[in-house]
């Protein structure tokens, strides 16, 4: 069972001891991210999370920082979101203290080193052309542009190449001054957490800081609000147009913050719609009619808003049946009650697959900080299992109806075709 507590100078602790793990995640998470940026510095979470492994007092280059967890075999990295950071490190038990000497070493003592942030503008570039150059991961990006438009939640995380190399070694380290503060970090330690030795390791995280301000991150930022009137469907559709042979594509909703009651039903629902081989959109997008080869349904969830949303890559030439089926289905599930078997099917099927990514001590340490810093409650994932074996078909149908307003949905498109093409295609 988890235990949260609080170090002296203000983290917040939450232990996860996990049965028959060998391993230890120690985790540190701030609950800040590109949504809390302006236009100028856009970019600069993702920047200050590269800069992190870049060098400390101790150890001052990037090589001492990633020798040392690499000759012990451990697993160590970051991850920036719209409203969150996170760092880790996986090791044996046995190294556990010196992980947490290395991790508290680089949240709280990292120079940033004008030299350093510089040539790390060339490199977070480049990352942003990968990225653009994939469209598999660039239809996110643009997804997210026709969701939320000039909005933070509709930037990409990683800023543009002009905010990026606008940044000076100034607005770095007052971000990472103001905000990787003890007050605002939550420390997870999941897997095979030795108690005799803990005590000991948290005194690398219990260092003062006399200059820590209180931020209220849960409400500090620009909230997002639905438009209530009808948007023209040019201006909820956007497209890349690029020489490709799959066309890749994303279709959403509005849809659930991250303490919606309806997000249980709502998880059920998607998994029907498109959670595995077995799921609905699967069947009759790719199996039936040879349409796609990938094509899901999944959600995203923030403090105040949420989307829902459709994805598949497909042959471009076969994109306007795609849209016809995907659609169809879509009305289907709002207007017809799912059969008993599939429901059960796919709360088995929820319930399965999260247990077992909970076996990994990483993704527990995840689990609980997000919980933590997003949810009203800290739920495990045998509570929110068990909320979701209580869904019904009937709120399946009722949350279906919620989010399928097709005079809302938002389309992305990359591909070898026009933005009128698609729109005729969606007529």
């Amino acid at each position: 069972m988890y235990k949260v507590s609080k170090l002296k100078n203000g983290i917040t602790l939450i232990k996860v001891p996990v049965a028959g793990s060998k391993a230890v995640t120690i985790m540190a998470m701030f609950p800040v991210g590109s949504r809390y940026e302006h236009k100028k510095i856009s970019g600069i979470s993702h920047f200050v999370e590269h800069m992190l492994f870049k060098g400390t007092k101790k150890r001052p280059t990037h090589l001492e920082i990633s020798r040392e967890l690499d000759s012990l075999g451990a697993e160590y990295n970051a991850f920036t979101s719209k409203d969150y950071t996170g760092y880790y490190v996986r090791t044996g038990e046995i190294n556990t203290e010196k992980a947490f000497d290395w991790l508290a070493d680089i949240i709280f003592n990292s120079k940033l080193e004008g030299e350093e942030i510089e040539k790390e503008k060339g490199v977070i570039v480049e990352e942003l052309r990968m990225y653009e150059d994939n469209p598999l991961m660039a239809v996110d990006t643009l997804f997210e542009r026709a969701m939320f438009g000039e909005h933070p939640l509709g930037w990409d995380i990683g800023g543009s190449p002009e905010s990026v190399r606008g940044l000076s070694r100034e607005d770095l380290w007052n971000y990472y001054q103001n905000f990787y503060l003890p007050s605002n970090m939550v420390l997870v330690v999941a897997g095979n957490i030795n108690d005799k030795k803990l005590p000991k390791s948290l005194k690398r995280f219990e260092m003062d800081r006399a200059k820590d301000k209180k931020h209220d991150l849960k409400s500090n930022f620009e909230k997002f609000i639905w438009k209530k009137q009808v948007l023209s469907l040019t201006d909820r559709v956007l497209v890349t147009e690029k020489k490709l042979d799959q066309a890749q594509v994303m279709l959403g909703f509005p849809g659930l913050h991250y303490n919606d009651p309806d997000r249980y039903a709502v998880s059920v629902l998607l998994n029907i719609l498109g959670g595995g081989m077995s799921s609905r959109l699967f069947v009759e997008v790719r199996e039936k009619r040879g349409l796609a080869y990938m094509v899901n349904a999944g959600a995203g969830a923030f403090r105040e808003v949420g989307v829902a949303n459709v994805q598949a890559g497909l042959d471009p030439s076969r994109l306007g049946d795609a849209f016809k089926v995907i659609k169809s289905e879509l009305l289907k599930i709002t207007n017809e009650s799912v059969s008993e078997k599939e429901l059960i099917d796919s709360k088995n099927n929820i319930a399965g697959r999260t247990e077992l990514s909970m076996e990994d001590s990483s993704t527990q340490a995840q689990w609980f900080a997000k919980q933590f810093w997003f949810a009203n409650k800290i739920q495990t994932y045998e509570q929110v299992t068990k909320k979701i074996k209580t869904v019904t078909a009937a709120d399946v149908k009722r949350v279906a109806k919620k989010l399928f307003n097709f005079d809302q949905m938002r389309v992305a498109v990359i591909g070898p075709m026009s933005k009128d093409k698609v729109l005729d295609l969606l007529k």
